[in-house]
């Protein structure tokens, strides 16, 4: 009889031990598995996985070029200014990308109130932008639906967002991958988002993400041809004079006309003196003769060139001709703005303001040269598209005179020489539409 301390016990001693160890080391590996794949690094790497499981299961349901028709997100109305709205629009596109969902057009918000949101007039998407146009450029990447798509308007799941610092990027991600993943909410025909406007969501996607659905929001035909009216107005107002100049001009061809969003107005100059000492930065707000003289000395401005000043209503009733924008300009320098052109009332006048908004949008693309603040998001979303047109003519940077055709600047910002504005392309290699969204002086001459 073996004793309890024979070689054949202590070796099966030994042996159990060690299969012990190696059943706690993979216990130990296991969940250390699974916490990496919940951390904040791994999440949108995870919610790529399940967008493909969807994309995978998409020819057993209703799918076109991969996204789900079948299955719907729908968002509160979106509200604010113009670009405020095109940004909170592309994000809940992309919300719906990673659920691989059709995102029900959203209705927008004809008027600007920030507070009184029952004074809020809600306008359809299709009224500003149009609406086939935008899911034939953006197919396989987001598609919107009308309301009348879907089937049973009962069987809706409310995903309500998260508020509060304590609601941070990481916990967003995980909910909407926990909605997506969870079988029994994807299985609603519709997810329904209740609470904030999702310009106040959280940002999961890149700049190039963002430019793509900007990209296909092309406004309707009647927004583009009063646009064209205001442009043939202020070329005309250039060949004018240039007929006043007759021999002293230097130019053949059509007048240039270079658009300057002033940003001067008594609201913009409270909010902007604020954030510059929250942010403890002084290159935000500029006075009337910063951007006089900044503008003036941006190099390769042919005499005559007309400006058309994109300005507040308020700026456009000046009682003195000190306060007015048109007067300190250098000479060669034409300056125009709604009223001296003539179509304040004529076009403006009719629309809202979120349409009036759109067609000096459409006004300051066109521009042979844009000038705005680096922290405004109409200027910086004017310049991202024109960053986007430029890059598709092969114009990576506009460093150098002369090298880019969709020249920009920020005119609060110095430029590389003294008394000139920064030269101003988006940077398309950002992770998030963070310096779009909220304004930067991180700006430069280069696309990335």
């Amino acid at each position: 009889m073996n004793s309890p301390l024979s070689c054949k016990n202590l070796r099966l001693f030994s042996d159990s031990v060690a299969c012990k160890c190696l059943v706690l080391v993979g216990i130990a590996l296991f969940y250390r598995a699974l916490l990496l794949s919940y951390s904040p690094r791994n999440a949108l790497n995870g919610s790529l996985l399940i967008r493909a499981r969807h994309m995978s299961d998409s020819s057993s349901s209703s799918s076109t070029d991969g996204i789900r028709t079948d299955k719907f997100l729908e968002v509160p109305q979106i509200v604010w200014g113009l670009n405020n709205q095109k940004i909170a629009f592309a994000r809940a596109c992309l919300t719906a990308r990673l659920m691989n969902r059709t995102l029900l057009m959203p209705s927008l918000s004809a008027s600007l109130f920030y507070k009184e949101v029952d004074k809020l007039r809600p306008i359809p998407f299709d009224k500003v932008f149009q609406f086939e146009r935008f899911n034939s450029l953006c197919s396989g990447f987001v598609r919107i639906s009308q309301f009348s798509d879907v089937r049973n308007r009962a069987h809706v799941f409310d995903l309500e967002k998260g508020s509060g610092r304590r609601w941070t990027v990481e916990r967003d991600l995980e909910q909407l991958n926990h909605s997506a993943r969870n079988e029994s909410i994807d299985g609603f025909e519709v997810i329904r988002v209740i609470g904030k406007n999702p310009f106040l969501w959280h940002d999961h996607w890149p700049v190039e993400d963002y430019a793509k659905v900007f990209e296909c929001m092309v406004v309707v035909d009647e927004i583009s041809r009063e646009a064209d009216k205001v442009v043939m107005k202020i070329r005309e107002a250039g060949e004018a004079e240039r007929a006043k100049l007759e021999s002293k001009t230097e130019i053949s061809g059509p007048i240039p006309f270079v658009a300057v969003h002033m940003r001067i107005e008594i609201d913009w100059m409270i909010h902007c003196k604020k954030l510059e000492q929250r942010k403890k930065v002084s290159e935000i707000c500029s006075s009337k003769r910063e951007i006089m003289e900044r503008v003036g000395n941006i190099s390769g401005l042919k005499t005559p060139t007309v400006l058309y000043l994109a300005v507040a209503d308020t700026l456009l009733e000046a009682k003195d001709e000190d306060s007015s924008v048109l007067k300190g300009w250098r000479d060669g320098l034409v300056p125009f703005e709604k009223k001296k052109l003539g179509v304040k009332e004529e076009i403006y006048g009719k629309y809202s303001y979120l349409i009036q908004s759109a067609i000096d949008y459409e006004v300051c693309l066109r521009a042979d040269v844009f000038v705005g603040n680096s922290f405004s998001t109409f200027s910086s979303l004017i310049v991202l598209e024109r960053t986007q047109k430029a890059r598709r003519l092969g114009f990576m940077s506009s460093c150098k005179d002369g090298e880019n055709e969709w020249r920009s600047y920020a005119y609060n910002l110095a430029g590389e020489s003294k008394g000139v504005p920064r030269r101003w392309m988006t940077n398309m290699t950002h992770s998030s539409l963070q310096a779009i969204s909220y304004g930067s002086n991180a700006v430069s001459c280069s696309s990335g």
